[in-house]
């Protein structure tokens, strides 16, 4: 317990030191596009650039500001309920952005390095797409290791719990997250591997955005799955532990990375910019999106009722 503990704290310490460098880049960023000396993001206005890069500095620092929560003595009396989704959020943001910047790395390397960057980001050097990829692997692996152990020090009884098979809780009894999930999954999946229905851009889709779908469809899928194992009133095949991990992630994703998009597609649907050119129609996109945010609430809220039981 003890080793545990303490590889906890140096991941936790770790977590927050390699998120650092984006959290920099991106007040660089902001700060050298009013001075007019940096450049802006194809597409965007100043005004637009400064709020989405300001945005995600407030995501870097709520993420630096999570991983030493997890580690000093102050974060032991934040109330529950906002660690777990502070969390829950982060880690759905990086389940998918972990797996995504190893495929997309090795993807392009294969095509010779003629990947394209993300769509919030100029042209960056070769050291800056490196700090910002270090960054999110680096916070990803320190959390992963660092939020056990802090759970374990805060709720220690949740952890000597016998873990058995099978539904056990009231939330348990309402599986249609899972089922809203699965279908968003689905049709991810199916853009993701080149499907068109739905999708009148999807043409001008390239390689990198057809992986990150296909990352979120992967995450939608498993957490359904999970979700609706825990559900039903048979034993289980696999183990438990698995099956909550696997909600947990699944349903943070969902929520992290829709609860991100909605807005942008919403933006996009109701104003028609002319510079906009979404792959997916912007209306099946929406709705995708808010059935996705819906759908990983209903998931947390199953797992949380039949087994967690974490107060504030």
């Amino acid at each position: 317990m003890e080793r545990w503990d303490r590889a906890g704290r140096c991941a936790a310490y770790g977590a927050a030191l390699a998120l650092a460098p984006y959290l920099l880049i991106k007040v660089s960023w902001v700060a050298g596009s009013l001075l007019g000396v940096t450049p802006i993001g194809e597409g965007f206005s100043q005004a637009g650039w400064v709020l989405l890069n300001t945005v995600t500095i407030g995501m870097a620092g709520i993420g630096i500001a999570m991983a030493l929560a997890l580690v000093r003595p102050w974060g032991m009396r934040i109330p529950g309920w906002l660690v777990v989704f502070c969390a829950w959020t982060g880690s759905g943001f990086l389940v998918s952005i972990l797996p995504y910047a190893v495929l997309s790395a090795l993807l392009d390397a294969a095509r010779g390095g003629s990947g394209r960057g993300g769509g919030d980001e100029p042209a960056m050097p070769g050291w800056e797409a490196a700090l910002v990829q270090f960054g999110f692997v680096g916070t990803g692996l320190g959390l992963a290791v660092a939020l056990p152990a802090y759970l374990r020090r805060r709720w220690p009884d949740a952890f000597m719990v016998q873990v058995g098979d099978g539904a056990d809780g009231p939330g348990a009894r309402a599986p249609w997250a899972a089922v809203v999930a699965a279908v968003v999954g689905l049709v991810w999946l199916y853009w993701a591997v080149g499907g068109t229905l739905g999708a009148s851009g999807a043409e001008e889709r390239d390689t990198n955005a057809n992986v990150l779908t296909g990352v979120g469809a992967f995450w939608a899928l498993a957490g359904s799955a999970a979700v609706w194992m825990l559900a039903r009133p048979r034993p289980a095949r696999l183990p438990r532990r698995l099956l909550l991990a696997l909600g947990w992630l699944g349903s943070g994703s969902l929520f992290a990375w829709s609860g991100w998009k909605l807005p942008i597609t919403l933006l996009v649907a109701l104003v028609h910019p002319a510079d906009a050119d979404p792959p997916e129609n912007p209306a099946v996109a929406a709705v995708l999106h808010l059935a996705a945010v819906v759908a990983g609430i209903g998931m947390l809220r199953t797992l949380v009722n039949s087994r967690l039981h974490i107060t504030a």
